[in-house]
């Protein structure tokens, strides 16, 4: 299996963040040109029984198979890595388990290698390894047997984690009461979710969206909740403090959730957790399983840095430093409650978690 790096016209940038920018943002020119060479036309969402391997395949890539599934605008990337993962198995020509689970772990390593900004990537890798290997019962039985078996779990684990922000929208109803005001911030699958099905479950409600500079990618769900009828209001990202008194809570999504039960998100998280906190309004996270990692981050600086463009519309002077940082940490001690496809958790719950996902 060979390690590919990926392919990016600017390698300072985080992949991950090009292909939010990609599916998501409301682009400025600079950003659209790196989203064009980033990025291929969007294919159907392939099914689970139509793959492109097949015995016939002698150079298959994992690297290949995981950019056919990320091109589908709603297939989270962490899920595009499970599924990739899962191809790698049923395109194995091993013959042996130890030869199988050597060519999986190198797969992994190869996706956690294409971007090692991207913490819901790592995460996800390094759940379906555990999630796919831990059963003893492989020991006992013939290769082809043993095969067929992982092959079996791996599209259980796809399935499952496909159909985590279903979960979670569903989880998530109970908080979300009549003549409530939300505030998000930038765009997040599963937070849309969450409101698209409280919107045809025919609550009543708005919607605050900060505009998430610099890729502004608020203003793509303020855009796309106008459509359901939505009421919705954008924000510019310095006037949260001066709208928070209007709001009942703030809903946000996240890059990944850390073993302390905080957060890392898009940057302004933190700082609108801060005001939120100050003034007493619970602040909710939407977060997939797969996103939980095992880090455990200190203060903002023990982040692996993440960069992205910053477009001011004028020249910047050379002199000038540029804060490109696309994500900060959110301690534990500023959120209410994270939905989660396991459940609703608190934050000091989050630990127990991570422990059975990983053992």
């Amino acid at each position: 299996m060979e390690t590919e790096a990926p392919s990016m016209e600017n390698p300072k940038i985080s992949a991950y963040y090009q292909t939010r920018l990609a599916h998501f943002g409301v682009v400025s020119t600079e950003w659209l040109a790196q989203a064009q060479s980033a990025t291929n036309p969007n294919p159907p969402l392939p099914s689970s029984s139509t793959n492109s391997h097949t015995d016939k395949d002698t150079n298959f890539s994992v690297i290949d198979e995981f950019n056919r599934w990320r091109n589908h605008p709603d297939l989270a990337e962490a899920v595009a890595a499970i599924r990739a993962l899962a191809a790698v198995i049923s395109a194995s020509k091993a013959s042996t388990m130890m030869q199988l689970e050597i060519e999986l772990k190198n797969a992994s390593d190869t996706l956690k290698a294409w971007d090692t900004t991207s913490i819901s990537l790592t995460a996800a890798s390094d759940l379906f390894m555990r999630y796919v290997t831990r059963t003893s019962a492989l020991e006992f039985e013939d290769f082809n047997s043993a095969k067929a078996r992982l092959i079996e779990r791996a599209d259980k684990f796809g399935e499952i984690s496909y159909k985590a922000r279903k979960i979670i929208g569903m989880l998530s109803q109970d908080f979300i009461f009549d003549g409530c005001t939300i505030l998000v911030h930038g765009f997040s699958r599963v937070v849309f979710e969450v409101l698209k099905l409280a919107a045809h479950n025919k609550k009543r409600f708005r919607v605050f969206c900060t505009e998430g500079r610099p890729d502004r990618t608020g203003l793509r769900l303020s855009n796309d909740l106008a459509k359901l009828d939505v009421p919705v209001k954008l924000v510019i990202d310095s006037a949260v403090a001066y709208t928070m008194d209007e709001v009942d809570m703030v809903l946000v999504g996240a890059d990944g959730v850390v073993e302390s039960g905080g957060i890392i998100n898009m940057m302004g998280t933190y700082q609108i957790a801060l005001v939120a906190k100050s003034m007493n309004k619970p602040v909710y996270v939407a977060a997939e399983s797969y996103k939980f990692a095992r880090h455990y981050p200190l203060d903002q600086k023990d982040l692996a840095p993440a960069l992205r463009p910053v477009d001011f519309g004028v020249p910047i002077p050379s002199k000038v430093e540029v804060e490109c940082s696309a994500r900060d940490y959110t301690p534990p001690q500023y959120l209410t409650l994270l939905f989660t496809d396991l459940g609703v958790l608190t934050p000091s719950v989050v630990s127990d978690e991570l422990i059975q996902l990983y053992l």
